[in-house]
């Protein structure tokens, strides 16, 4: 227990600081969403937890409506979400999550950065083995429900893991699960902050300070990258070692 948990922990400030891409991956989100399920949130599970996401982030509401306006748009070109996977310098395993209009352009620009940073691009799927996909679902405490009570409720639900993280209980789950769980927390009166897809590795592995760097580094490129959404890594985090 809190393997998962202790691992998004130390990546959430990363990944999450900058305000100007945390709206633009939730925008890609958004139209995904509503492309997929349609543009009313009463109708469409995912895209009523992202818009609810999205107020939790502080996202201005016209640039939700406009993310959803543009699934509906007859000039709208698909985004495609594509996962590549490879490796970093020291063996670091790396999976890249894009949501793009251009798979050709996504995938050169993927693999320049591999190659520039001593990495390479691998074959899709060969990193799966690595790595556990969970839905993680960030939700507000609820008074009479005590964490042990709410565990033991949704692991008929796919959920394997609780913590709370400051006023928030953040639950994880088997990739597949997210409609169940999505389903008892709404029936059950829950407030959802946030639900998201992690891959969590299954074993990390430590590196020194400058290899930890180089790293870095690469996976700074990729998350510069506008059609990157999300990076993970089994690089083993500094939290883990305090």
């Amino acid at each position: 227990m809190g393997r998962a948990f202790e691992y998004r922990k130390a990546r959430k400030l990363k990944r999450w600081g900058n305000m100007a891409r945390t709206f633009t991956k939730l925008g890609k989100e958004i139209t995904i969403a509503a492309k997929e399920g349609g543009p009313d949130p009463d109708t469409n599970p995912r895209l009523r937890v992202l818009v609810q996401q999205a107020k939790k982030e502080n996202m201005p509401k016209e640039n939700v409506e406009r993310a959803i306006k543009k699934a509906t748009d007859k000039d709208y070109t698909d985004y495609k979400e594509v996962v590549y996977e490879g490796y970093g310098p020291h063996g670091i395993a790396i999976v890249i999550e894009t949501a793009t209009d251009n798979p050709t352009r996504t995938v050169a620009n993927i693999r320049s950065y591999f190659n520039k940073h001593g990495g390479s691009l691998g074959t899709s799927g060969s990193l799966e083995f690595l790595f556990d996909h969970k839905c993680v679902f960030r939700i507000a405490p609820k008074d009479g429900v005590s964490l042990e009570d709410l565990e033991l409720e949704l692991i008929d639900y796919g959920v394997d893991e609780v913590e709370t993280d400051e006023d928030e209980i953040v639950l994880y789950g088997d990739f597949k699960s997210y409609a169940d769980i999505q389903s008892y927390l709404e029936s059950n009166g829950f407030e959802i902050h946030s639900a998201e897809f992690e891959r969590i590795p299954r074993d990390t592995k430590s590196l020194n300070a400058e290899q930890r760097a180089q790293i870095e580094k690469l996976i700074e490129k990729f998350e510069e990258d506008d059609d990157v959404q999300n990076v993970f890594h089994n690089m083993e985090e500094p939290d883990e070692e305090e």
